[in-house]
């Protein structure tokens, strides 16, 4: 019965969607009000049926309903009620609730946290929104239903959750990922709205940047997460692999970070809108490319679900009506706005405009590497299968981010519209000499070597640093006390400041622990032991332990720091009941400048059993980094001029002055 309500109110979600399509926007067309107010419940309605659903389908999972096909695929009577949980979206049926909940979640807050947005924008936009959620719940009802039944020979306990995804990692990655991925659908429905009712200006901008810093944050920790879930788990220490799984999850956020730097020029001041316009539909556009690689069959990854290709049709049809009609809009309302202001070369528009190109560039080379191999198989056969690894990727992607960086230091002191070429070498000149020395002489000192890749990312990590102090510096002088000049800086700031820093401790993490990893494939015996550095791991034995579902050889290695005893640390190798497969599990000391990882092989016969340890230094900076530049979205967020009454009226004279009404659409000149 607990299945059957589940897939009810999913029809009945369908059901409210396409009134939503249909209501709000009639009502947006003909000045309607009663039918665009519409919109507020339709969505709460959505909202609510799609709680209920994923509600029905966890109550099935921990109920080991092996009645219901994808709990018998997917669980296990002996697995963890935590797993159990996370297996609702282990696999492509789950984790499309998952997603279609995540976006009625969306259109959920949008209806709720924009009481002050006009009506007729806020009707399109979750008529937009609507359009979305109607392909993907038909698409469920109709290919991917959770909740279909084998009655007749039901199996008396499940296939089991893959191991390597009954992990907390399982937990908390897939929901912050699709939270981001989703929440660009935001950013993609303001920038819809925006073409239908004309309103490309500054307000419009200003509607849409909290929503579109919520989904980059998002993505950022859900990114993290995955890189440090696959460092960990997968045994081997690497944290990211250029899997075409990483790369779809990777493009949207660097077009994401494009939008937010285009969204601030188009608010502050009023041009490039149709690039921003663009940016808003190419973000929520990757994100559905990415649905389609990870569930058409297109690829083998242990990141992918492997799914029936006629569904992956189904979902690749979705993906060309929505990119197509959009682009379509864009290309019949974009060319009619018009740019009349004026900025000089060293203005901070330019320089925003290089970022902007820098990133589209950088997505653009990722793009390729990714869909050219499976291009090329679709043409000449499995036969002649290429594939493109790290070392395409790096040769192109590292040098765009050493410019992006370099850009970001000179972007902080740039002013809008002018800048003075002899100011901004007053203060870039200080800035630039104090990264270079430090940049050049804390590695040659720490490391006594001289190695150009690092010095270089240390120097651009310390050009962000510098530059950021240098600017907080010149914004605080003039205050009676530092500490009243802070206080007077606005949140968007210092979200700002934050998530630029984010990106220096991110490319000193991804440099140092690239160069300075020490990585030994060794074999011991219980007594035998490894040195690296100041550290010697002792290899004491291994022993048989039982989990809930698996029983494991777990090691036991002692680790001395100059002779001293330190941890002990305890790799894994599974073994899980249900499914017979093995998995293993790293032992890891976790420290703020260096990790200690070990990972257990296979045994040798004799006692002796293959053990991989490493010496990874400042990994952790790597997702330190995303934590800071997630906060640093999320102060953005929380800036009050989002939020007042008087910035909302202000927003709406800017579209009345500029042209634009809710009955009459036209497009805005920019100011």
């Amino acid at each position: 019965m607990i299945p059957e309500l589940g897939s009810f109110s999913l029809i009945l979600a369908f059901c409210l969607a396409s009134l939503m399509v249909v209501i709000p926007m009639a009502g947006a067309i003909t000045n309607n009000q009663l039918w665009m107010s519409l919109c507020r419940p339709l969505s709460s309605g959505i909202w609510v049926f799609m709680v209920i659903s994923f509600a029905c389908l966890a109550y099935a999972f921990l109920n080991d309903d092996f009645s219901v096909n994808y709990v018998a695929r997917n669980s296990n009577s002996l697995l963890p009620d935590r797993y159990k949980f996370a297996a609702v979206w282990g696999g492509h049926e789950g984790s499309l609730l998952l997603w279609v909940l995540i976006l009625a979640s969306w259109s959920y807050a949008v209806s709720l946290f924009s009481k002050n947005l006009p009506l007729d924008i806020l009707a399109r936009v979750l008529s937009v929104m609507g359009i979305i959620l109607v392909g993907f719940l038909l698409f469920m009802l109709l290919t991917s239903s959770p909740f279909e039944r084998t009655l007749l020979n039901t199996p008396l306990d499940g296939t089991d959750l893959n191991p390597l995804l009954q992990d907390f990692g399982l937990i908390v990655h897939p929901p912050f990922l699709y939270m981001g991925y989703v929440g660009f659908s935001v950013a993609f429905a303001f920038a819809i709205a925006a073409l239908l009712s004309g309103r490309l200006d500054a307000a419009w901008a200003r509607w849409t940047r909290p929503w579109t810093n919520a989904a980059w944050a998002f993505l950022s920790i859900g990114i993290a997460l995955g890189s440090w879930w696959a460092y960990y788990e997968l045994g081997w220490g690497g944290w990211w692999f250029w899997d075409p799984v990483e790369n779809v999850s990777f493009m949207p956020w660097l077009v994401g970070t494009a939008l937010i730097h285009s969204l601030a020029v188009t608010e502050k001041r009023g041009v490039f809108k149709s690039w921003t316009v663009l940016l808003a539909i190419a973000a929520f556009s990757l994100s559905l490319l990415g649905a389609f690689i990870v569930r058409s069959g297109v690829l083998t990854s242990v990141h992918a679900f492997a799914v029936d290709p006629a569904r992956g049709m189904v979902l690749l049809t979705i993906m060309l009506i929505v990119i197509g009609s959009s682009l379509l809009l864009y290309a019949i309302r974009a060319p009619a706005v018009k740019g009349s202001a004026s900025y000089t070369l060293t203005s901070r528009e330019v320089l925003l405009l290089i970022n902007n190109i820098i990133l589209v560039v950088s997505t653009a080379a990722v793009l390729l590497g990714t869909l050219y191999p499976l291009i090329h198989e679709a043409i000449y056969g499995e036969a002649n299968r290429v594939s493109i690894g790290p070392p395409y990727f790096n040769t192109i992607f590292v040098p765009l981010m050493g410019l992006l960086a370099f850009a970001l230091g000179v972007g902080t002191f740039s002013r809008w519209k002018k800048t003075s070429v002899v100011y901004l070498k007053q203060q870039l000149s200080k800035v630039l000499i104090a990264s270079l020395a430090f940049g050049i002489v804390i590695p040659v000192i720490v490391t006594s070597e001289f190695n150009i890749s690092v010095i270089v990312a240390v120097v651009l990590a310390f050009w962000i640093v510098f530059s950021i102090a240098k600017d907080i510096f010149n914004k605080t002088s003039n205050k009676e006390t530092f500490f009243k000049g802070l206080k007077a800086l606005s949140l968007s700031y210092y979200g700002m400041q934050f998530a630029h820093f984010g990106m220096a401790v991110t490319i000193l993490g991804v440099c140092l622990t690239s160069h300075y990893s020490v990585e030994r494939d060794v074999r011991l015996a219980p007594g035998d032991s490894e040195t690296i550095g100041n550290y010697e791991f002792i290899f004491e034995g291994v022993s048989l332990q039982q989990g809930a579902n698996y029983q494991a050889d777990r090691a036991v290695i002692t680790v001395l720091r100059n002779g001293d005893e330190y941890i002990t640390l305890e790799p894994e190798k599974r073994l899980y009941y249900a499914t017979q497969a093995i998995q293993t599990e790293a032992g890891i000391d976790v420290g703020l400048f260096r990790d200690l990882f070990t990972a257990l092989g296979d045994e040798r016969g004799d006692g002796s059993w293959v053990v991989r340890i490493h010496y990874k230094p400042f990994v952790l900076w790597i997702w330190l980094g995303a934590i800071f530049m997630a906060f640093g979205g999320v102060l953005a967020i929380t800036d009050k001029r989002y939020r007042s009454k008087k910035t909302v009226k202000q927003s709406q004279n800017e579209s009345v002055l500029s042209g634009s009404s809710s009955s009459k659409p036209t497009m805005a000149a920019e100011s």
